[in-house]
């Protein structure tokens, strides 16, 4: 993959040029954004997967739920139906995808969770439940919709300022993109992350006056979960790791820091497990997954009982100053 990808350098200039073109026409009003006269709050990225997206939505739901009536919107990547989806007790993974379900799962009657590859169709349908803010997932290239506030993630190995844009890179559009941005927050930061580290990160990015920079970490539980189970992280023997998604490794670094014993089944982002893939897992005695990957797993019999997945919360250095700046937006609407 890697070698495909130094072969197809050359097309780094036509895919730049292509993605800065479509931004200038929206910059400039000859392709229409529709902006809207309540909180509509983006969270997203310039890069493919992996940035922490998922976490920070259910970040932004605890900090604005107690307050507000909060609505989420994604893609529903991967799932099996099509248009506009409102989640209800006979939602799964199927129908949502695996992290709108997951949002549902988590906060069932305190945020309303729907889905819409568009989003100003999705927009306009959930206006009917009357939410006071709505939360947009991965939406950052979703230009058709003008946000009034734009959370950008990159994370700590690999911030978009060293990155290239497709198909050698990682990056969906130019650099320039983070100029939409109000906040641009780096995330899955080692907990020790130093002063001078971050003032060196912050003189890079080189944030424009209306912007601000936070660093964040991932803090793992110590239990493991299932629908009506738990289990104590140091108590385990040896298991089986599961993990689709983009990237395992803070994962697998925090289990190998406690010098767990397991073997790692590693698939791609958002994998469907087939089949034959759960006849791999009937064979093992104890699964651990992540949380989205449990919103798949879980609508299989064979594995219940030996299903757990492992929480994870976001952690942001400065937690008070950011949740004021998203507070303070909502109150400006």
């Amino acid at each position: 993959m890697q070698l495909l990808r130094k072969i197809l350098l050359p097309v780094v200039p036509i895919y730049y040029i292509v993605t800065w073109l479509r931004n200038k026409l929206y910059d400039f009003g000859l392709k229409r954004s529709k902006a809207y006269n309540f909180p509509v709050i983006c969270v997203g990225n310039l890069s493919v997967g992996g940035t922490g997206k998922t976490p920070m939505i259910e970040c932004l739901i605890d900090v604005l739920r107690a307050n507000y009536k909060v609505a989420t919107l994604s893609r529903g990547y991967k799932r099996k139906t099509k248009g506009f989806q409102l989640a209800n007790e006979s939602s799964n993974a199927d129908s949502l995808g695996d992290e709108p379900f997951q949002f549902f799962s988590k906060f069932k009657s305190d945020v309303l969770v729907a889905v819409d590859s568009d989003r100003q169709n999705g927009i306009k349908k959930l206006q009917s439940s009357n939410p006071e803010v709505i939360l947009l997932d991965d939406a950052y290239q979703h230009r058709k919709v003008k946000a009034g506030f734009n959370i950008l993630l990159t994370t700590y190995t690999n911030p978009y300022f060293n990155d290239i844009v497709l198909p050698t890179g990682n990056l969906r559009e130019p650099r320039s993109g983070a100029k939409r941005a109000n906040l641009i927050v780096i995330t899955k930061c080692p907990e020790n992350l130093g002063a001078t580290e971050k003032a060196e990160i912050i003189k890079q990015i080189d944030p424009k006056p209306y912007q601000e920079v936070f660093f964040s970490s991932i803090k793992y539980a110590d239990k493991l979960l299932s629908d009506n189970k738990t289990q104590t992280l140091n108590d385990l023997n040896r298991f089986t790791l599961v993990t689709g998604i983009a990237n395992a490794t803070p994962l697998l670094n925090f289990l190998k820091e406690r010098k767990l014993s397991f073997e790692h089944l590693n698939f791609k982002d958002h994998h469907n497990f087939s089949a034959e893939d759960i006849k791999i897992l009937n064979k093992k005695e104890l699964i651990i997954t992540t949380e989205k990957d449990f919103m798949r797993l879980k609508q299989f019999e064979s594995l219940k009982g030996k299903l757990f997945y492992l929480p994870i919360t976001v952690v942001i250095n400065d937690s008070s100053k950011f949740n004021a700046r998203i507070k303070d937006f909502i109150k400006r609407c």
